[in-house]
């Protein structure tokens, strides 16, 4: 059992600030960075408190994203506690070595400010870099909004660096949304903080010469198939930890997460599934068009991006009043459905329900999304349920200028 205390008064921090706040009570050994918009306030704030004295481990200062986490492998291998941060182009340049650090097993944490890829250029926010490290063997949280930027991050460290996952961890927020938005966050004293998190743990560290290890080993044919199999199963071993750490986390702080967040659900005509600070929009809207046409809407946002909780996903649209679900992707599909879509439709394939499922592309490089289009889109779901199929196009692009844009059409007539 967790111990209780009381907390902070409230603070006024954006996701950025939260983040940095978190990475100094963690007390990390090593921060090896590379500032890029719009996550350099982390690092940025980081790297102030390192040189006022109110941090003891090292700020590196890296010629690149690339090199940024290549120092973090390096101090993680030599047994420290290591974080960085980055966003976009720069997480592309850092994917690499991303394989990297999750095949050598070390738990570091990276707070990633979600940022649309180029080209064009674009700083705004959405979930593009976040697609492209989906399958890069990493734990994958997504925040909602300051609070659990700061929250999130805590606990990473501690998912991470529990002996039976030793992975390493994102932390997503979006950018500009949330990580330049100032917003009310109750933030732990330094030592409650400290507590949480623990002491680091090394473990098959370079630095203790009684017991040599190799780390960047090479495998082939031999060797390779069986170390990738070890590694995936221990990042879906992980729910377990996740789960626990989070509950730990209510525990000591009232503040509930979960790898999968619903909201009104239980009677749920149609749902909308999403990621990031857009949940709160839609959770605006479900309840607003509750309210105005009694139509029976609810929200299915997954947390813990990686490892996907296909079993929770399950459960929420295994109902027997759910008939339709839009999922919804903030990231540029390049010739396919959504990723999102993706895996919420292979997780409701073995659903008794089946509902019918279609796919929305928003928000790129920063496209608001407001509450009246996700009433707009809720509602079109509804025709879907009445008539028992996709009365649209199954992939649609949500508040595009010009001529509609609309793709694999299923529509029947």
């Amino acid at each position: 059992m967790a111990e209780k205390f009381e907390l902070n008064e409230v603070e006024v921090w954006d996701g950025n600030y939260a983040a940095s706040q978190a990475l100094r009570q963690a007390q990390i050994d090593v921060v090896a960075a590379y500032p890029i918009t719009p996550s350099t306030p982390i690092v940025e704030n980081y790297g102030a408190y390192q040189a006022n004295g109110y941090v003891d481990g090292e700020f590196v200062m890296v010629e690149s994203e690339h090199a940024a986490m290549s120092g973090c492998i390096g101090a993680a291998a030599a047994g420290g506690r290591v974080a960085t941060a980055t966003s976009s182009q720069g997480f592309a340049l850092m994917a690499e070595v991303l394989y990297q650090a999750s095949g050598m097993r070390l738990p570091i944490v990276l707070t990633v400010v979600n940022r649309a890829l180029a080209s064009p250029l674009n700083v705004r926010g959405d979930h593009s870099d976040m697609y492209l490290g989906r399958d890069s063997g990493w734990i994958q949280l997504d925040c909602f909004n300051s609070q659990e930027a700061y929250d999130l991050a805590l606990c990473a460290f501690r998912i991470g660096e529990h002996l039976d996952v030793r992975l390493p961890v994102m932390v997503h927020q979006d950018g500009f949304t949330t990580s330049h938005k100032a917003q009310n966050v109750r933030p732990l004293q330094d030592e409650v903080a400290y507590k949480f998190v623990g002491d680091y743990v090394p473990v098959d560290d370079m630095l203790d010469f009684t017991r040599p290890v190799t780390h960047g080993a090479q495998t082939e044919e031999d060797w390779h198939y069986e170390h990738k199999a070890k590694q995936h199963k221990a990042l879906m071993d992980s729910r377990k930890v996740i789960d626990e750490v989070l509950n730990e986390f209510k525990e000591l702080t009232g503040r509930e997460y979960k790898r999968v967040e619903s909201y009104m659900m239980e009677d749920a005509e149609v749902a909308m599934v999403l990621l990031g600070s857009s949940v709160e929009t839609a959770k605006l809207a479900a309840k607003q068009l509750r309210e105005e046409t009694g139509l029976k809407v609810g929200i299915v946002s997954p947390r813990c991006f990686r490892p996907f909780p296909y079993d929770l996903i399950r459960e929420e649209l295994d109902r027997e009043n759910l008939k339709a679900v839009v999922c919804m992707d903030k990231s540029a599909p390049g010739g396919a459905m959504g990723a999102l879509f993706n895996e919420v439709s292979a997780a409701a394939y073995s659903t008794k329900a089946r509902p019918i499922i279609t796919n929305y592309i928003y928000g790129l490089g920063g496209r608001d999304f407001s509450i009246d289009e996700a009433k707009r889109i809720m509602t079109e779901q509804k025709a879907h349920a009445d008539a028992g199929y996709i009365t649209t196009n199954i992939q649609q692009f949500s508040g595009v200028r010009g001529p509609k844009l609309g793709f694999f059409d299923t529509r029947r007539g």
